[in-house]
């Protein structure tokens, strides 16, 4: 007869204790801590004090605790989470959103030196200028790696920027000597999100990886077109009102402009246009039935009319013109901006 295992009894306590932990917070992540020396992972407990609880354990005995907490909880969707367990793993139990979560843990990285074997999170560049290495065999192997170095005032300096990495391509131990040298930190050390469940969703790296400010750009547009809509359409709310009503108004002294409607609001307006009339039939008036004034008022008008650089009915064409297309343009981008943000 086969003896079933022993299990130690600090194992069995562990399991129970990550599973709490899981079960009393609405956000659960996975993190991986390998590589991570013990004073910035120190470091980074402090930080997250008061936001999150990390709890580093064995893979093994983490895989067990999310089992028995998605049973427990009757959230079988939460065993998904086991999918992502790699690395040295380690549980991070918060109230956070898992957005704000990723965020907290990439602000909370730190440069650290090249190490070869290991891939770079971002593009590598040495940057030209001046460097503080004397000549020597280094200045060879940056030469057979396309580096542009020279020996310049007893120093060795980078004729301009190189980029000698792109994301996730790893540092070869050469290369790793030289960025070492030159005092360049490719690497990161941080803790680094394997992925994040709440709410029956697991959420990986590259959903959680949002640019804000782009968001925050689409939001701001979509805010204008859905305004300026509003507007046109004379959907009255809280934000258009005030425009609406500024639109409505001057809509309503056209109308009474174009109609000689007199009120203290379009009598300027009016007599304007009435002089302006006036001001035409005397052009093909002769110039002894005239008076002094209209004659200066003629004079001011042609001097106007001198220094503008293209007729005024070719004006107000390109005006109509540049007004259609620069609404063609809203439309496209006002379908374009919404379709961005709600996808």
């Amino acid at each position: 007869m086969r003896k079933m295992a022993h299990v130690a009894e600090w194992k069995k306590k562990e399991v129970e204790e990550l599973a709490e932990i899981i079960k009393s917070h609405p956000v659960v992540a996975l993190v991986d801590v390998a590589g991570v020396p013990a004073y910035p992972l120190s470091r980074m407990r402090d930080k997250l004090r008061g936001k999150a609880l990390l709890r580093v354990s064995r893979n093994t005995l983490i895989e067990l605790a999310i089992k028995k907490a998605a049973k427990d909880l009757g959230k079988p969707e939460l065993e998904k989470l086991l999918d992502y367990i790699q690395g040295g793993a380690g549980i991070l139990a918060t109230e956070m959103n898992p957005f704000k979560l990723y965020k907290l843990l990439e602000e909370s990285k730190t440069p650290a030196p090249a190490k070869a074997g290991v891939p770079v999170p971002h593009d590598v560049t040495i940057p030209a200028g001046p460097t503080s290495i004397a000549p020597g065999p280094l200045v060879g192997e940056m030469q057979a790696l396309g580096i542009p170095a020279r020996i310049e005032k007893g120093k060795v300096s980078i004729q301009k920027d190189y980029t000698v990495l792109k994301a996730g391509e790893v540092i070869t131990e050469q290369l790793a000597r030289i960025l070492n040298a030159l005092g360049i930190e490719p690497l990161e050390v941080g803790l680094n999100l394997l992925a994040a469940y709440e709410d029956g969703i697991v959420y990986t790296p590259d959903v959680l990886a949002i640019d804000e400010s782009e968001y925050i750009s689409m939001i701001q547009r979509a805010y204008t077109y859905a305004f300026n809509l509003s507007v046109n359409t004379a959907y009255p709310t809280k934000q258009t009102i005030e425009a609406i009503i500024g639109k409505a108004f001057l809509g309503a002294k056209s109308v009474a402009v174009e109609a000689g409607y007199i009120t203290k609001e379009t009598v300027e307006d009016i007599i304007g246009r009435a002089v302006r009339v006036l001001l035409l039939i005397a052009q093909g008036l002769p110039e002894e039935v005239l008076d002094e004034k209209t004659k200066e008022l003629l004079n001011a008008q042609a001097q106007v009319a001198v220094a503008a650089p293209q007729p005024v009915e070719e004006k107000v064409e390109e005006a109509e013109e540049e007004e259609e297309e620069e609404e063609e343009e809203r439309e496209e981008e006002a379908l374009a901006g919404l379709g961005a943000l709600f996808g």
